[in-house]
Parts: C-alpha cells; structure tokens; sequence
C-alpha cells in the first residue's frame, strides 16, 4: 500500500539584503484578547523561514518580508498560537491586531489522556515517529531532536491510529543542512489503516555556524540539493512559467479499476488551468485531472529510496500529487501555495521530510 504524505508547510521565498523594491514591511500589535492589554516577548515569525522577531514593551512587532504570502505565526507563554495570512498585495506597512486567548484544558483532552496514553511513548514509538517525521534519507542520520520530553503519544486501538502533540516547540538540528528548527507542532496522526501520515505545525529556521570553510561549502551543496526538485520548486516553477526549463515534467494520471496509465501533456499551463491575478499577483491552478504525475529530470534518484521502495527508474525522481475535487491553489509570487491541505503527495516529495527541507526564504545560488 503506498504511503500518503500531505504537506502542511507554508512555502516563501528569500529577502536578498538591498532590494528595497522587492520587499514590505508587515507590522501589528499583539494582546490579549480578554484584557486588551499589550503582551511583550509575544514570538512573531512568518513560518517556515528564518524571519523572526519578538513583540515590544507595548506588544508591536516589525518584519521585513520578500513580496508575496505568508502564513504569520504568533505565540505566548499560556496563550493558544495565532496564525494569520498576509500577503503583499495587502499593501505596505499593513498593520495587524492580534488578540491572543488564554488556554483552557477541555474536557476531551482529559478524556483523551486517560485513556490513550502511552506512559513510555517515546521508548516505544520515538523511532517510527523520527522515520515518519524527520525521514529515512541520507540526511536523516544527522538530525536530532533534543527535547523528546515535550513529545506525548496516544493510541487508539480501535482505530488504529498513533496521535502525537507537544506540550512545548521541538527543538530540531539539522546537521546535514545547517539549521537548528523550532517547530511548534499542532499534531502528529498516523493512519496505520491507509498508512497515510499528517502532521501540522510552525516550524521557525535558524541558521547554524559553520565550524570551517569545508563544512560551509557542505552545507551550501546540501541546501541546493534538497532544493531542486523540491516543492518550493515546483510552485515557484508553475509560477513563473518555467516547469519545463526547470528541469519538471507534468502528467495527468488516469486511474481505472483495471489499470493506470499516465497522459504526457502538450500545454501544462492550459491543463493546469493557469490564470493569474494581475491586481493581486496570485496565479490559481485547478488541474483537468485530480491525479498529476511530476517527474524532475535533472536528478537521479537517491540510492536509498530505490533500495527501500524498490523503485525500478533511478534515472529521475517520481512524484505524485492529489488535488481535492473542485479546489483551487492559490500561488503567491514568492512560492507560496494555499490551501495546502488540499494536495496530497506521495512518491519521491513524500520521501523526503524535514531531514531535507531548507527554509522557504532560501534561494539557490544564480549560477548554480
């Protein structure tokens, strides 16, 4: 049975230092909802980039952000996380106000501990929820989590299903890419039935310090390779028009009781039903077909992922998304993709996890 894996990440871009013109300012005030009254150190970052910062004494922020969507996330100590889109279209120096509510233990979550916790759960389930969550890629080996504390497993065995929440951000490094992640993780849910895997979360890049210039150079090449022929790349490539000249081809998979087979298209912009926005710069897909085959031709595949997936074409990387019936992504100029939950991935985007993910502000090098 294949393995379902269904991004949740926001997709950015990079903010190259003096390009005035390229980038806006977003800024609010964060309070609490109850009180009115302003919370300072309140946490504020446009998720899944390395672009921060904390709120002042009177609870107003300031980020600086490339042109295009993101998804803000703003938390405090006690108080239940906000997340707000915004976009560039919005206008400049778009001020935001957010009340943040305190948190309340409810009733079903007692219900839910009680009953299906697992008191040793990550002596039991640490490894199958690092494979399903960090990956099992090359990468992979240089990661860790270094606060497993946080993490608290239910399952139930009626439904055969393996819950995980965390009480606190997991604090992730990335030895292979350079990057230390705080991720606030929602939830985790594993479908042991369909074997479909769902996590939700902000996750926060900060980039680490290079011991020399060798390890610089490594991470650099290991930043551009988890990259290309990534997601990010691929929205960014539907974007611009450049699927085909970005080393991407696009198929429509047709399923029938009997067989599959996979139609190579003529126009991917036409079958993709690409239209943009030229007021707002947003570019909307809605696929012919719900079933889109991606090949990236400009890698090979990894040995390992032949290995455990038996995959026959080591030649380039294989992928396949579901689009939910009678939706519409949205693509902001930056890459950015809404609404997420409605592609479902699976193939060689699905094998590669958080061990390979750079953040959404990275950019590979012009001549590279």
């Amino acid at each position: 049975m294949k393995k379902l894996f269904v991004f949740i990440l926001a997709i950015v871009t990079c903010m190259h230092a003096g390009a005035q013109s390229n980038f806006f300012y977003v800024t609010g005030k964060v309070i609490d909802a109850a009180t009115q009254l302003p919370l300072e150190l309140a946490s504020v970052f446009a998720q899944n980039t390395t672009s921060g910062t904390v709120t002042d004494a009177a609870g107003n922020f300031k980020l600086p952000l490339i042109n295009g969507g993101y998804e803000i996330v703003v938390s405090f100590a006690g108080y239940e996380t906000e997340v707000k889109r915004i976009s560039s279209s919005d206008g400049n120096e778009s001020n935001i106000m957010i009340g943040l509510k305190q948190k309340q233990m409810s009733m079903e979550g007692v219900t839910v501990k009680s009953n299906n916790e697992i008191k040793n759960g990550w002596e039991q389930y640490g490894s199958f929820f690092m494979e399903q969550y960090i990956g099992k890629t090359v990468n992979s080996a240089q990661c860790s989590i270094s606060n497993p504390e946080v993490l608290k497993f239910y399952f139930s065995k009626k439904k055969k299903r393996l819950k995980v929440l965390a009480n606190e951000p997991l604090l992730i490094e990335n030895k292979a890419l350079g990057y230390r992640i705080k991720y606030s993780l929602d939830s985790f849910i594993y479908e042991y039935n369909t074997q479909t895997c769902l996590y939700v979360g902000y996750p926060f890049f900060e980039e680490m310090i290079a011991a020399d210039s060798i390890q610089s150079a490594l991470w650099r090449k290991n930043r551009i390779d988890a990259y290309y022929g990534s997601m990010l790349h691929l929205m960014r490539s539907i974007y611009n028009k450049r699927i085909e000249e970005d080393g991407f081809e696009i198929q429509f998979v047709i399923n029938k009781p009997d067989t599959s087979f996979a139609i190579k298209l003529e126009n991917y912009y036409a079958a993709l039903k690409y239209e943009k926005n030229d007021s707002t710069g947003i570019v909307e897909i809605r696929p012919n077909q719900l079933n889109v085959a991606v090949l990236y031709l400009d890698e090979p595949v990894d040995e390992l992922y032949v290995k455990l997936n038996g995959e026959k074409n080591n030649k380039y990387q294989t992928s396949v998304l579901t689009f939910a019936p009678n939706q519409v992504i949205g693509i902001e100029p930056n890459g950015f993709h809404f609404d997420q939950t409605d592609i479902t991935i699976e193939g060689y985007m699905e094998y590669e996890k958080m061990a390979d993910m750079v953040p959404f502000d990275y950019m590979p090098p012009a001549n590279e």
